[in-house]
């Protein structure tokens, strides 16, 4: 582990140097400060290691010609706490050496839709989409909304957004699938439990690094905006449909004011969507195994239920719950994203040491 955090040093350092001459071309700068970025928490935190193993050296040496009492239980004391603050450094340096999922520094785009249950599950929907605002707030990160179909009773059959800031694919990355609702719907008169349930797909930005898609490729439509029930709610032909033809993957975008701003939100979707499914490809590939250790749900997996009546949510791939419920839902989700995140990098030292 030390000869390979040796030569990811040595990497950080002529990268950081090439960096300071600004002889770089933009592309080539832009891949050299992600690569760097992506080994910087791992170096420094080596680094950081390295000068306190040099300080528990010195006072191992100093003690060995030190006849005061007093200085050597002093020493023997300073000597323990350097070696905890070792074992516990290095426990965070095999987890910052797992292998990392290139596209954690990325934003991301999340579609929820409203699935079973009607129009309890459109409402459940808009119900997730402001705990992931709420969240996103939390966390200084920015939601812009691409796309949006509103239910009859409110809700979102289906709702398209972007979160950007920092890191947030690899908070997010494990919220894939499908999300459960057991309540009393406002509409039922006999008080009985419900269940609904929501999908949700998280999709890391593509950006022209990761992949090209050209205009060639794409079929651009125009049509009226429309509301809840399919009503037009404009009489201009705002809203963009775009068809990539290679892919067959096919997109919308209606929120804008303009075709202009809807065109460029629903090319933004699109090489996200074409990006997202190319990941998928790769990961079936590797194997179903692979899939478990990252954690990247699809939209089929039943990742968790939100029990309303006893303010309970369960998550069923780490056999989590919690009575919080009110608290998640006004965005606290660190609450299940931190064991979340924790349990999956267990898994990935427990599949590296097989």
């Amino acid at each position: 582990m030390f000869d390979r955090l040796a030569i990811m040093e040595k990497q950080y350092q002529e990268m950081q140097e090439k960096l300071s001459t600004g002889t770089l071309e933009v592309k080539e700068m832009t891949k050299m400060m992600k690569e760097s970025s992506a080994i910087q928490d791992a170096v420094l935190l080596y680094q950081f290691y390295k000068t306190k193993e040099s300080e528990l050296n010195d006072l191992e040496t100093m003690l060995e010609d030190e006849s005061d009492d007093d200085l050597i239980e002093m020493g023997k004391t300073e000597i323990d706490k350097l070696k905890t603050t070792l074992e516990e450094t290095e426990e965070k340096l095999k987890i910052l050496l797992l292998p990392k999922d290139p596209n954690d520094s990325k934003n991301v785009i999340m579609e929820i839709k409203g699935a079973a249950g009607g129009d309890e599950g459109n409402i459940f929907a808009g119900d997730l989409f402001r705990m992931y605002s709420r969240y996103a707030e939390s966390k200084n990160w920015k939601i812009e909304v691409l796309n949006a179909m509103e239910g009859n009773m409110g809700g979102f059959t289906s709702i398209e957004f972007m979160i950007s800031g920092k890191y947030v694919y690899s908070f997010l990355k494990h919220e894939s699938g499908t999300h459960r609702v057991q309540r009393v719907p406002e509409t039922e008169s006999m008080g009985r439990v419900h269940t609904s349930t929501a999908t949700v797909l998280v999709m890391p930005e593509a950006d022209e690094i990761d992949i090209e898609v050209k205009w060639d490729d794409i079929r651009v439509d125009t049509y009226n905006s429309s509301g809840p029930g399919g009503q037009s709610v404009n009489t201009t032909k705002s809203a963009v449909r775009l068809t990539h033809i290679p892919t067959g993957i096919m997109v919308a975008c209606q929120v804008g004011k303009s075709q202009h701003e809807n065109k460029a939100s629903a090319f933004t979707l699109l090489k996200t969507r074409i990006f997202d499914s190319i990941i998928e490809e790769q990961m079936e590939k590797e194997g179903a195994e692979r899939k478990a250790l990252v954690g990247r749900g699809d939209r089929s997996e039943k990742v968790r239920t939100y029990n309303y009546p006893q303010n309970r949510v369960s998550d069923h791939r780490i056999g989590l719950t919690l009575q919080r419920l009110d608290a998640i839902m006004e965005g606290r989700l660190d609450l299940i994203i931190e064991p979340l995140i924790n349990e999956f990098q267990k898994r990935q030292l427990i599949g590296d040491m097989k």
